[in-house]
């Protein structure tokens, strides 16, 4: 690895001689419909038949019943019409962000009314005051915390309300803003990655497989604990190189913007101490996010009562901070206004998926995938299956849409090989959680990296290293388990 002491003034000379920046979260996304928009003139439009199905409360695929239909090409019109279809989209349940996006502004004024009282900021100096030369020590429990929401119910676009709160957190222990984002995004990523009883990955998957949710859970298991060790390892390190050097950060050149838009301080001030007031807004603060897991995780809540919620505790924070009409109303709008670039991020990332339903895309890719696995041996069919997973990841990232799309037709192709269904359904949900670490067309990943003002392009420098570990540790659990079965 190259030094990174005069890290700035080669950058710079690097910038002068080429005048090349990477392009931003939005151009890529822009790019990638305009690319999938040329693929439908070029790619076979099919469908397969589809039943519906009571267990799943959608229609299905069936298997063996492909064929070509009308292609339906996507033009410069239906290129631009994408982002604003990505957020409203009553034709395609994987395609509509408007829920997203509003969520993500109701976060952004309810974090707004709560920085406004400063109790956040003091709590945090407060905290680190007491961890002080132990704040490593946060990052393997919070990532635990966020693996146990992923594997139970799917926690994705939900973290989406944490990283605001954890990137202060991470700026005042001496990190940066991109160990807040991966504690987070590996965290609840690692989860899903290795879901145990997800409803929307596990159950869902299992269900169109026709076999127990509970059926491979010890594979699951093991995926999930050596993926968050593995993940937990990889931050710390890189949190420890930040810490003793600064210079080594990924987001270096963009400390300033990151410390005005989070409010650190150069130093801590252990003498400050939380008002009366300030320990209430604390306390509602913790007890949102605990009301809003309880809900989603029990109760069924999605994004509407979830962005509910943030409104009323919204009120109740300006209420007990006495901060007036004009002041809350002031502090809510500034707060939404600072995340509104990441609700564009998020129905742009959507829009992906709007063209590859129009042009009828997805399906001939499924069938391609499904005409490649006849014959196949055991381990050869489980990694050639998982390889299609990670393909079709990348155009649905929705882990129920993937399932519901995918394992109808993969599921039955399994028995010839001679390979538990079960191992098809943790193949499947480990492909989808693996690319669902970078994948831009996933909304939470393109929504984080905006959060903490990370370039897409240092994520990927960032985090491709762990993403070939994390390959080996799948692809090495489920090749040993296909071949001991058989």
């Amino acid at each position: 690895m190259m030094s990174e002491q005069n890290t700035q003034p080669e950058e710079s000379a690097v910038d002068k001689k080429s005048n090349f920046t990477f392009p931003s979260a939005y151009t890529i996304l822009f790019l990638l419909i305009a690319l999938v928009a040329i693929g439908t003139w070029v790619v076979p439009a099919g469908k397969y038949e589809r039943v519906a199905s009571e267990a799943l409360g959608k229609d299905v695929p069936v298997p063996g019943t492909y064929q070509t239909v009308e292609a339906t090409p996507q033009n410069i019109v239906d290129v631009f019409l994408a982002p604003i279809s990505g957020f409203y989209n009553p034709d395609s349940y994987q395609a509509q962000a408007i829920d997203v996006a509003l969520f993500v502004l109701f976060i952004g004024g309810f974090l707004g009314v709560v920085t406004k009282t400063r109790a956040i900021d003091v709590g945090i100096e407060r905290a680190m005051s007491k961890l002080k030369g132990h704040e490593n020590r946060m990052i393997p429990i919070l990532m635990a915390l966020f693996a146990a929401g992923g594997t139970s119910y799917g926690m994705a676009e939900e973290s989406l309300a944490f990283y605001s709160l954890l990137i202060p957190v991470m700026l005042a222990a001496k990190y940066d803003s991109v160990v807040a984002v991966a504690t987070i995004l590996l965290g609840s990523g690692i989860g899903v990655l290795g879901s145990t009883i997800n409803p929307f990955a596990t159950v869902i998957a299992s269900n169109a497989a026709g076999i127990a949710f509970t059926d491979g859970l010890y594979l699951r298991l093991f995926i999930l604990i050596a993926g968050w060790a593995i993940c937990s390892f990889y931050v710390m390190r890189y949190a420890a190189m930040v810490k003793d050097d600064p210079s080594k950060s990924i987001v270096y050149d963009k400390r300033a913007e990151i410390d005005a838009q989070f409010g650190k301080d150069a130093e801590l001030h252990p003498d400050l101490r939380l008002t009366t007031s300030q320990s209430i807004v604390l306390v509602i603060f913790a007890l949102t996010f605990v009301i809003m897991i309880w809900g989603v995780s029990s109760q069924g809540w999605w994004m509407a009562k979830m962005s509910a919620l943030f409104l009323a505790a919204s009120i109740v924070v300006g209420i007990i901070a006495k901060m007036g009409e004009k002041g809350f109303t002031d502090a809510f709008v500034d707060g939404a206004r600072d995340l509104l670039g990441v609700a564009l991020v998020i129905g742009i990332a959507r829009g992906i998926v709007v063209v590859m339903d129009a042009g009828n895309m997805t399906d001939t890719i499924l069938h391609a995938g499904e005409s490649s696995l006849s014959g196949l041996s055991p381990v050869a069919f489980i990694n050639s299956m998982f390889a299609i997973e990670l393909g079709m990841s990348f155009f649905v990232p929705s882990s129920s849409g993937l399932a519901v799309l995918t394992m109808p037709v993969m599921a039955p192709l399994a028995d010839f090989s001679g390979v538990d269904r079960a191992l098809v359904v943790t193949a499947y949900q480990s492909a989808n959680g693996l690319v669902n670490l970078f994948n831009p067309t996933f909304a939470v990943v393109m929504g984080a990296l905006a959060i903490g003002k990370v370039p897409y392009e240092r994520w990927l420098k960032f985090i491709w290293p762990l993403l070939l570990i994390l390959l080996v540790l799948i692809v090495g659990a489920i090749s040993i388990v296909a071949a001991t079965a058989g």
